[in-house]
């Protein structure tokens, strides 16, 4: 198999374990990957997003939705988001240990065209 053919298929395989390892450590918090990703982009807005803006952030595809309801975090998320914060934050650390800047940067560079290639409609 050549490396472009194992590229796809190893990049999908990191997503779904890396999802599901965080989702094992997320289980006592009674989130997900999922929710806690919903809940990280609410907290990095200034006042809010409409639904449908948390959708396209999310990479939820939908494209006759006229959700415009504005959806904000309570001060009670903020003590829950630090804390799935840090375990996200603990998994990321151990599973890129050993690998050095320079090769996460090259990583990054690569996934990085193929999703805007991937984001082109």
């Amino acid at each position: 198999m050549t490396a472009r053919h194992a590229f796809g298929q190893a990049a999908n395989l990191m997503s779904r374990r890396w999802r599901a390892r965080l989702d094992e450590r997320l289980k006592d918090t009674g989130l997900s990957q999922a929710r806690w990703l919903a809940l990280f982009e609410l907290s990095s807005s200034d006042g809010g997003l409409t639904q449908r803006d948390l959708a396209d952030r999310l990479g939820i595809e939908a494209p006759n939705d006229r959700r415009a309801k504005r959806v904000t975090l309570t001060a009670a998320a903020e003590p829950v988001l630090d804390h799935i914060t840090s375990i996200a934050a603990t998994l990321r650390d151990e599973l890129l240990a050993d690998i050095s800047d320079a090769d996460l940067v090259t990583c990054l560079s690569v996934l990085g065209r193929v999703n805007q290639r991937l984001a082109q409609r």
